[in-house]
């Protein structure tokens, strides 16, 4: 069944070139098949408030749907990839429980167009967060426990040619996520110093720290509450939020091992089915 929405069910509102671009990211979830970069369908390629609006609008048909919303993704933190988009900011998007992967689980053969993995923090909420001027207290106090994750990012733009228009509209390129298994309270970790390493077929395919995630994922964290509560959607209690990448994304391709270990939070591990039988190239 398309996705694609009749004029008649389209929200009131929503600028044509919205459920356009909404429509094309749809079609390449739907289809398998990578979509042009949507940022050529906005006059002078579109602006953050349009690409959070064509986001939301996939986002509430999948809530139509009956997927669930379990928490928040947090995208750009690393000033290498910001100065390379020509950004400021960090991005967010919207993680639903479909997309969880089992720690040790397998990703099979075709359910992501073009994954990326990449090592990161995850917390996870006791207590609201409904405060547009968030703090590293709030924070501290709202959450629950940390784990250690792996995100694996996807985009149906074709070739990952993104802008950050293209990245917000694409629900910030959300793919799947594995979270550790072990709970443990930010009492007993240091995030900004925390190291990370992450092994692909047991080499190493990225290290980094805590702090390479806009100085820690605390602040990741804030940043997120705070925008978050200024469009009126704060974090709340039980929300998941993955704080963004503590090193470089690796590609990769059926057959593939990934674990990552963060000092003081253990390790994750996920692997990628290999192909079918004949299919190999």
């Amino acid at each position: 069944m398309s996705t694609v929405l009749d004029s008649a069910d389209r929200p009131d509102g929503a600028p044509p070139a919205v459920v356009k671009a909404a429509d094309v990211l749809a079609e390449a979830t739907r289809t398998g098949v990578a979509c042009p970069p949507v940022r050529d369908l906005f006059d002078g390629g579109g602006d953050l408030e349009t690409a959070y609006a064509v986001q939301q609008l996939n986002v509430r048909r999948a809530l139509d749907a009956g997927r669930r919303i379990v928490g928040r993704k947090i995208g750009l933190t690393s000033p290498a990839v910001q100065r390379q988009l020509g950004v400021d900011q960090p991005d967010f998007g919207a993680l639903f429980a479909d997309m969880a992967v089992p720690d040790g689980g397998e990703v099979p053969v075709g359910r992501l167009l073009q994954p990326k993995v990449e090592a990161e923090v995850a917390l996870v909420l006791g207590r609201d967060l409904p405060d547009r001027e968030c703090t590293v207290v709030d924070v501290l106090r709202a959450v629950d426990f940390a784990l250690p994750a792996l995100e694996i990012v996807d985009s149906r733009i074709a070739g990952w040619d993104i802008s950050l228009v293209d990245t917000v509209a694409d629900n910030a390129s959300c793919g799947l996520y594995v979270l550790g298994g072990t709970p443990v309270p930010l009492t007993r970790v240091d995030l900004r110093a925390a190291t990370m390493a992450m092994t692909r077929k047991g080499a190493i395919a990225s290290e980094g720290t805590g702090a390479a995630c806009l100085g820690s994922p605390l602040n990741a964290a804030v940043w997120l509450a705070s925008a978050l509560a200024e469009r009126g959607d704060p974090l709340r209690a039980g929300d998941l939020v993955l704080t963004g990448a503590l090193g470089p994304m690796t590609p990769a391709t059926p057959g593939d091992v990934f674990e990552a270990h963060i000092s003081e939070l253990g390790s994750v591990r996920v692997t990628f089915a290999p192909e079918p039988e004949g299919e190999q190239r």
